[in-house]
């Protein structure tokens, strides 16, 4: 058996090595706090001198081995113990080590030699910066913590202010007696186009009928409420906690508020002319979309997009009945339930159009494949006409966007023409600089294509990527996985709102703004249909509808009459 000191998961431990034998293990689980690891494939016990003392105890025979980390730190002392009941035991544990393994032990429990006053942090909203005087196993710790780096002009470690970092942070240097200083900013967030000041004693919820958007200055029992919500998550981009729009998560945030003496604060952000769906969280006994249903979409490779939109609404469906078998809701029902869609949510022709496919994939393709009648009036389809930016509008969003990457996010999709999906599936190797290409993989419809790589767009991405040093996504978001789309959606969005542009502008407007900047260049329309990835040479046919490139030259017929 042989024990050695290692930082786990931010927190320094003593790891204890050995062929498994049950006996052992049960033993080993007497110790408080005992764990096993499946990533180092080994159990782990508190770094602390009860933890230490009971070890030696109990296996006699272990190896104190060394390790990457040195001997300097004292292990975090228990509560119960007094400081001269605490020092002897020490002496003790530290004779009976060096009867073992010498003077020279990993896991010394002697004082550590850098002064005590030198270590100084200060925490922000964001980050936590702390200096101290060098000492490796100090370096090895703050460097254990995710994206935490080195500020070579201020001299000082950072570390993101993150889940409970600030918290472990603290209790590390607790013995140094540290200086802390703690920053936190009131939270400035818009509703309705009007700036809200959120202070310390507030919690905001914004409601915009899909999501509820909550908004507090930093509380460790306020953020354990809200992390123990299910369905929650962290977003971001807009700094905030987001939960599922329902009437039962709103009356539970205003317990929380409640019960932390903060002043509840309500907004509504303005209703969509669409009605949106019942939150599955108002709904009793909430039907799940069949494992049949999806396992048959797994089955013939739809797309994750597809599969997701087809399983929400079908749920809808069903949930729109849900005193009634699926298999017995007849033609009747169906009609009503599409009725209901145009007139009751005012839905659009489009979302009609996918609603009765995802039904008619139930009965068509998942019973049986045999082939349903239905009397339903499809809609037709609305003939718009997409929004495009103006050359000089592109120039003004892309000099708005400060940021390098996100810079280089917008760049890549109007010069290449990508969808949202394409960006965020691009890998490193996906640039070709050679060729002057970028490769998408897998694009809509399952198809592999080739488009343009412009020079311009090549500058910014090497100046990214020696900056931001991505790994495998050519575009990674926090914790090293694909960037969202709600990230890039709120890039544009930001941009947009500086430049002060009144278009409804997506991320999807670049893309239609590349095809017609490209047309009204003079690309035949046969290369963009191809940059494009469009199947047909229609759905490219429409940007011939929106330049107006040669307009100037055209006279009205009306011009050439003599009129009096």
């Amino acid at each position: 058996m042989k024990a050695s000191k290692i930082v786990h998961r931010s927190e320094i431990r003593i790891r204890v090595d050995f062929g498994y034998n049950a006996e052992l293990v049960s033993k080993l689980r007497q110790i408080a706090d005992a764990r096993w690891s499946k990533t180092m494939g080994a159990w782990h016990i508190p770094y602390t001198s009860e933890a230490f003392g009971q070890l030696k105890e109990l296996f006699p025979e272990v190896e104190i081995i060394q390790s990457p980390l040195n001997s300097d730190l004292t292990p975090t002392r228990s509560k119960e113990e007094g400081v001269k009941g605490e020092f002897k035991k020490r002496n003790e544990i530290k004779a009976e080590a060096n009867h073992y393994i010498g003077t020279s032990n990993d896991l010394s429990l002697q004082q550590p030699s850098i002064k005590r006053n030198g270590v100084s942090i200060e925490i922000t909203d964001k980050q936590i910066f702390i200096k101290l005087p060098k000492n490796e196993v100090d370096i090895q710790y703050i460097r254990s913590f995710k994206y935490s780096k080195w500020d070579m002009r201020n001299y000082c470690w950072i570390v993101p202010n993150q889940r409970n970092n600030a918290d472990k942070i603290r209790a590390y240097f607790q013995q140094r007696n540290p200086e802390i200083k703690e920053y936190h900013s009131s939270i400035e967030k818009a509703n309705d186009g009007n700036a809200t000041t959120i202070t310390k004693d507030q919690l905001l919820v914004i409601n915009n009928f899909r999501i509820l958007k909550v908004y507090f200055s930093y509380g460790r029992n306020v953020l354990a409420e809200i992390q123990k919500m299910p369905y929650r998550s962290w977003n971001g981009e807009e700094q905030c906690w987001s939960v599922p729009s329902s009437e039962k998560f709103k009356t539970e945030l205003k317990g929380i508020a409640e019960r932390n003496s903060l002043a509840f604060i309500y907004r509504e952000e303005t209703k969509s002319t669409v009605k949106p769906r019942t939150s599955r969280h108002d709904i009793e006994n909430y039907r799940e979309c069949p494992t049949e249903y999806i396992e048959k979409l797994k089955e013939l490779r739809y797309s994750k997009n597809t599969l997701d939109t087809y399983k929400h609404m079908f749920e809808e469906f069903i949930n729109h009945f849900s005193e009634t078998k699926i298999d017995e809701i007849t033609d009747e029902m169906i009609i009503e339930f599409l009725r209901y869609l145009v007139n009751e949510r005012n839905i659009s022709g489009s979302y009609q159009n996918q609603s009765i496919n995802s039904i008619k994939f139930y009965y068509e393709r998942v019973k049986g494949g045999q082939r349903k009648i239905y009397t339903i009036d499809r809609p037709r389809k609305e003939k718009m006409l997409p929004e495009v930016l103006g050359e000089e509008e592109v120039v003004q969003i892309l000099n708005a966007t400060e940021n390098l990457k996100h810079k280089a996010i917008l760049m890549t999709i109007y010069s290449a023409g990508l969808r949202i999906s394409e960006l965020i599936n691009l890998r490193i190797k996906d640039i070709d600089s050679k060729r002057m290409q970028i490769r998408v993989e897998q694009g809509k419809g399952k198809k592999d294509r080739y488009t343009l790589l412009g020079q311009k767009t090549l500058e910014i991405l090497r100046k990214y990527v020696t900056e931001y040093k991505p790994k495998e996504w050519l575009f990674e978001g926090v914790y090293g996985n694909k960037y969202s789309q709600k990230g890039i959606q709120a890039i544009l969005r930001k941009s947009v709102e500086k430049v002060g542009l009144k278009k409804r502008i997506s991320v999807h407007t670049l893309r239609h703004s590349f095809a017609t900047h490209l047309l009204e260049a003079g690309t035949d329309i046969r290369y963009i249909q191809s940059l494009l990835g469009h199947s047909s040479g229609k759905t490219t046919e429409i940007y011939t509808h929106i330049t107006t490139k040669g307009f100037d030259q055209i006279k009205s017929p009306l011009d050439k009459l003599e009129i009096n």
